[in-house]
């Protein structure tokens, strides 16, 4: 079977500024003359992986590590600067809480917005209206701006849009990290209905219990770089220890998992 998502070498790079510009007149002086500085910073390198339709991959590793761009990279966000990539399928991203939103526009109004960016009718919209409401549990809440709302009740509106339709790849990125707990037992188990339907999953937690629950697979990022890519149960076991001290270098981390460590 094809993968869902092929990436093979893929490098992502950014050209971070090293003098400041205070105006557009000047950034352009500077553009046409060749003497804007820029340092080149490299958040992901030599990334190899492929996903099978309807497998669930957890994306860990610490705050700067790569997982918010590799999430970008796979929507379509962000281009490989080297590599090649393939997706196949639609996409349903929940990458940063609030995006799709105006926070000026009510809770009921948005629905109707965001559902129009996501691609759907004025009358699908209708008929999915109450489905989305529920189970967002924002009933008392349609008629009040967005910027009224909690973290919580943002997350919970916009996973309730992300996954009201099946789509064949799901993205999510710390969004339900913000909800209390009975909402993301909620969460977590439309994630699973949707995994038992086809749908492919790709999950980026600090949450590792939550990672061992949802994802068979995990990859773990270290400031841009594959460490180490398997089991789930295998891989969150090493980052555990090699967070808590207990493994310090690949030759740990070998011991650790018992497998052989990729060669990236």
């Amino acid at each position: 079977m094809e993968p869902i998502v092929s990436i093979k070498n893929v490098t992502v790079q950014f050209n971070l500024a090293t003098q400041r510009v205070d105006n557009l007149k000047e950034y352009f002086v500077r553009l046409l003359k060749h003497q804007l500085m820029f340092q080149s910073f490299f958040p992901l390198q030599d990334i190899n992986l492929d996903v099978k339709r309807g497998d669930s991959w957890g994306i860990i590793g610490v705050n700067g590590s790569g997982k918010s761009t590799f999430l970008k990279l796979i929507c379509g966000i962000l281009k490989p600067y080297k590599g090649s990539m393939r997706v196949c399928g639609s996409i349903a991203p929940l990458i940063e809480l609030g995006a799709g939103f105006d926070s000026d526009l009510t809770a009921r109004e948005n629905i109707f917005m965001n559902g129009a960016i996501l691609g759907h009718s004025h009358q699908f919209m209708v008929e999915h209206f109450d489905q989305v409401v529920e189970f967002a549990e924002l009933q008392d809440f349609l008629d009040v701006p967005i910027k009224n709302f909690s973290s919580g009740m943002q997350a919970r509106l916009g996973f309730s849009l992300a996954t009201m339709v099946k789509h064949d790849i799901l993205i999510v990125d710390e969004i339900l990290s913000v909800g209390d707990m009975a909402f993301q037992q909620k969460c977590e188990q439309r994630i699973s209905e949707l995994l038992s339907d086809g749908t492919t999953l790709l999950f980026v937690s600090h949450s590792l219990d939550q990672v061992r629950r949802l994802c068979k697979n995990v990859m773990w990022l270290e400031k841009g770089r594959v460490v180490m890519k398997g089991d789930s149960k295998t891989v969150c076991d090493a980052y555990e220890l090699k967070e808590q001290g207990f493994i310090t270098s690949e030759e740990g981390l070998l011991s650790a998992s018992g497998k052989e460590l990729p060669n990236e």
